[in-house]
Parts: structure tokens; sequence; C-alpha cells
């Protein structure tokens, strides 16, 4: 049975779904947009501020679940706009160090505005 994963840490979520589930050793979050954990606004005005408020968030969402981002083996990435791709990447390289697979798309548009949106498989490590 799949547990849910919570944190005050993260932003609630915006709609009819958890931060994160677990299901054995698999953690998968729910896409993360830059949302202030406290506010529930968005925050950052490019993509390099929101892509950091992303990467803050997946960490609290991972780390309620007993992971850190070395221990994500996919990532999907949905970009506002393609042309964010390289300063998009620039900032993703900094959290995601040990290069996951990955899926990065350009789509129409984001909830709230936002203009990066990440979701993470993590394996966690054996006890």
């Amino acid at each position: 049975m799949a547990n849910k994963v919570t944190t005050n840490l993260a932003p609630a979520a915006i709609g009819p779904y958890s931060q994160a589930v677990c299901s054995g050793n698999l953690v998968f979050t729910s896409g993360q947009i830059a949302l202030d954990p406290e506010t529930g606004a968005l925050t950052g005005k490019d993509i390099a501020a929101q892509t950091h408020q992303v990467c803050k968030n997946l960490q609290a969402v991972l780390a309620a679940a007993g992971c850190t981002m070395e221990n994500a083996v996919k990532t999907t990435c949905y970009l506002n706009d393609i042309a964010d791709f390289a300063a998009f990447n620039e900032v993703y390289g900094t959290y995601f160090t040990g290069c996951p697979a990955r899926s990065c798309v350009a789509v129409k548009a984001l909830p709230k505005g936002a203009l990066v949106e990440v979701e993470v498989i993590a394996e966690k490590e054996e006890p």
C-alpha cells in the first residue's frame, strides 16, 4: 500500500493530490511549482529564481520521504517557454548533481502562471 508524504516545509497541494507518495522503496513526488511554502504565493520573476524555489520545494518533500536529491532516478520537467531551457539547466544542475534520467518539455501553460514545474521519482536506500 502506498503512503502519502506531507511536509509543511513545501507548499500544500493546490488540488486533490499528495505532495508525494511512497510505494515500496520508490518515492513519486507531485509536480512542484515555485510556490512559497509559507504564503502559497508564486515566487520569482524569472526562470532561474523559480527553478531555485521548485528545487527547494522538492528537497523538502524528498526529505519528508527520507530521501535527498541524490536519490532521484527520474525527473520530468515542464517549461512554459523552451527558450528558458539553458537557464533552467544551469540551476537544475546545481541541485540534481547525480544526473538522473530526465524528460524536459515545453507546455502551453502551468498552474498559477508558473514558468517551470518539476516532478521526481526517487529510490530510497535500503535500510
